[in-house]
């Protein structure tokens, strides 16, 4: 079992346009709604590859059952808690050239009732797993010392744990060393202080973090693919697509092929050629945030993997 936190739940929203114009009126020409945020988007495609997983985040009484069921049509176990507030919205608009414009709400500011009912749905569903992933932003109300702190918690049940994050949420949690982190180049570069833009850069960033005692750091670069290290040394993998639709959510469905492969003590270079083959599955479909299995099986001969260090 793996256990997903993802404790800023959305409401996603994918709009599509003609033309995004700011200061005009735009007519929908479709519009789909989905269970959101970076931790469904993950839960969801560890089910698809075949695990299974849990779910723990905050749900609202008004989307309660409508999550609960999308979960479940995808085999995610999900523990939702119950808060007053309202779920985030969170938009993405498409214009007919392919260009995506997200517009991410803010979402509820949790109690310290709803806080300790998340972090205790939480503390049982990783007593009973093998791996944990903390995934994504915390809502308001969290510390940003709250991943460093699951991590703690985690590394003393004896489990590994895997972080998503941004900010100085990614910052405090490195400093807890969990099993690997995945930032973006974005991310890293806020990290390092300097840009992360190329495989070489990459390279010495995933070094350093080894360095730091992250046993498996992992850096994303979008259509350069991604870099990751471990024991081995450093790999990069990449797939190249002319068939992309919707990149929003690859990060999650690499994170959600690299648990997976955590999970089934995969050697890096296969972590890796599954991780890229899930992110790419996601940006070649519509839906945000979801990796197919026929289509990441698909993918993965495809998927060019090197050791570069």
């Amino acid at each position: 079992m793996i256990t997903v936190a993802g404790f800023n739940t959305a409401i996603d929203r994918f709009i599509q346009v003609d033309a995004l114009t700011p200061g005009e009126v735009h007519r929908v020409r479709e519009e789909k709604v989905y269970p959101g945020g970076k931790g469904v988007h993950v839960a969801q495609t560890i089910a698809a590859l075949g695990e299974h997983v849990r779910l723990v985040g905050p749900v609202d009484d008004a989307h309660q059952q409508f999550i609960a069921r999308q979960m479940s049509a995808r085999g995610v176990l999900f523990r939702g808690v119950e808060i007053e507030g309202e779920l985030r919205q969170c938009l993405a608009l498409q214009e007919a050239g392919g260009s995506i414009t997200e517009v991410l709400g803010q979402g509820p500011q949790l109690n310290q009732l709803e806080q300790d009912d998340l972090l205790r749905e939480f503390g049982r569903s990783a007593e009973k797993s093998d791996l944990v992933v903390l995934s994504g932003s915390l809502p308001r109300g969290f510390a940003d010392n709250l991943y460093a702190g699951l991590i703690d918690y985690v590394r003393g049940l004896g489990k590994r744990c895997l972080v998503d994050a941004s900010g100085e949420a990614l910052r405090q949690a490195v400093n807890a060393k969990p099993f690997l982190v995945k930032p973006n180049r974005d991310e890293i570069s806020a990290l390092v202080g300097h840009p992360v833009i190329n495989i070489e850069a990459a390279q010495m960033a995933v070094m350093a973090l080894r360095e730091r005692g992250i046993a498996m750091p992992v850096v994303t670069l979008g259509e350069l693919g991604a870099v990751a290290a471990d024991a081995s040394g450093v790999w990069h993998a990449q797939l190249a697509s002319a068939r992309l639709r919707n990149a929003v959510g690859s990060g999650d469905c690499f994170l959600a092929g690299m648990a997976v492969a955590v999970k089934r003590d995969l050697p890096l270079e296969e972590a890796l050629r599954l991780a890229v083959a899930c992110g790419v599955a996601n940006a070649e479909s519509e839906e945000t945030g979801f990796a197919e299995r026929g289509k990441v099986d698909a993918l993965l001969p495809n998927v060019s993997v090197r050791q570069i260090g």
